[in-house]
């Protein structure tokens, strides 16, 4: 991990929970969260933030969203606009989720439109990358990535306190996770580029890893050089395991 970049650990809720799970969830972490040296950020279901929103207020746990319509307002039946998520308590929001890209075909312009919105609302984007198990194997891993950088990135965004989250497609929700050695790989490829695009800045904006990230994974993980943190999907629906995962960072 890059030892200037407090680490984050950041989860994913996904399409889980009822209301009262919600409020449960975030008042365990709350209670538990002391000495944990990590930043900690959780996002809801957007039609929990607010309830969500209320149990942590007052303590050190962001809150953020897991998507945005690039328009501010408008007629967009269902979606829900960055500022709506400030408003709700929200202070992060997940783009361009290989879920997203692929169950929504959202295509890399539209993610950066979103950034785009995001930042205008004062939202820190999470953007996420990651190649396919076919990609990998073709060799065409960091092509991809590469890609998706350079088309969803908008200007700004190292400055507006935007985050990249590396999640090879293959590894999200499966348990199967790449080697120490790939992992290490990619997030050195991945701080070349944001270097060369954004100098200084782009050698501040923290590199995530997610995919399948468990309390038992999760110190080697955080231990890679250019891992600045996790962004965690089932396991951030346990708060034991959640937290564990955070406690595994570096100086957690």
């Amino acid at each position: 991990m890059n030892g200037a970049i407090r680490p984050l650990v950041a989860g994913n809720w996904k399409m889980h929970g009822s209301l009262a799970r919600a409020r449960a969830l975030a008042a365990a972490l709350r209670r538990a969260a002391d000495g944990v040296a990590a930043a900690l950020l959780v996002c809801p279901p957007a039609i929990h933030i607010p309830a969500v929103a209320e149990v942590l207020a007052g303590s050190a746990i962001a809150l953020g969203g897991q998507d945005c319509h690039p328009a501010a307002e408008g007629a967009h039946t269902g979606d829900i606009s960055a500022p709506m998520l400030r408003d709700a308590g929200a202070s992060y929001v997940i783009l361009g989720h290989s879920e997203r890209r692929s169950q929504h075909q959202e295509s890399s312009a539209l993610v950066r439109a979103k950034a785009e919105a995001a930042l205008a609302a004062g939202l820190r984007p999470i953007l996420c990358l990651g190649e396919s198990e076919a990609e990998r194997a073709a060799g065409r891993a960091e092509e991809v990535v590469a890609r998706q950088l350079a088309e969803s990135l908008p200007e700004g965004f190292a400055a507006g306190g935007g985050v990249i989250a590396y999640e090879p497609v293959w590894a999200i929700g499966s348990g199967r996770t790449p080697s120490a050695a790939e992992i290490a790989a990619m997030h050195g490829f991945l701080r070349r580029q944001l270097r060369a695009g954004w100098g200084e800045a782009g050698a501040a904006v923290p590199i995530l890893y997610g995919g399948s990230v468990k309390p038992g994974n999760a110190g080697a993980i955080l231990a890679l050089p250019e891992v600045g943190g996790a962004l965690v999907g089932g396991a951030s629906l346990l708060a034991e395991d959640f937290l564990a995962i955070a406690r595994a960072a570096p100086g957690g």
